[in-house]
C-alpha cells in the first residue's frame, strides 16, 4: 500500500549547475550526493517539506537517448500569489513562455518554464476555497 509521494527524478547534463539552479532559485537543499561507476546522484529537498524530494541523475555514458520531453511531464511547485512569485523569478532569470499564467481545473492559477536541463516546471497558485 502507498503511503506517501517520495521522489521525483530528473536527467540531467551538468549536476554542479543542477543543484546551484534548484538552490538559488528555489532554496533546495542538498540531503545525499553520491556516485557509482555509471551514473553521479544527488536528492534535493525544501526545508518545508523534506518528505518529497526531487532526484538528479547524470548518467557518464547515458544507456541510449532520453526523450527530450521526458516521461515525467512537469514538476509543479505551489505558491501563495503567482504574480509576486512571477515577478521574483523573472528578476532572477526565469523567462515565461506564456505573457500571463492560466487557469487550472480547480479555478486557481498556473504558469510554466524551463529548467537548465530543458525540464518543464510549473508554478502554481491554489484557488482560495
Amino acid at each position: 500500500m502507498i503511503k506517501k509521494m517520495e521522489h521525483i527524478a530528473i536527467i540531467v547534463t551538468d549536476m554542479d549547475h543542477t543543484i546551484q539552479y534548484y538552490s538559488d532559485m528555489f532554496g533546495f537543499k542538498v540531503r545525499l550526493r553520491g556516485s557509482s561507476k555509471t551514473r553521479e546522484m544527488a536528492f534535493l529537498y525544501l526545508e518545508e517539506q523534506p518528505s518529497i524530494e526531487i532526484e538528479l541523475i547524470q548518467d557518464f555514458e547515458p544507456i541510449g537517448k532520453y526523450n527530450k520531453s521526458g516521461i515525467v511531464n512537469h514538476l509543479a511547485f505551489t505558491v501563495e500569489d503567482i504574480n509576486i512569485a512571477i515577478n521574483h523569478y523573472q528578476k532572477k532569470g526565469i523567462k515565461f513562455p506564456s505573457p500571463q499564467p492560466q487557469l487550472t481545473l480547480e479555478g486557481g492559477r498556473m504558469i510554466l518554464f524551463y529548467g537548465p536541463n530543458g525540464e518543464l516546471l510549473q508554478l502554481v497558485e491554489r484557488a482560495i476555497d
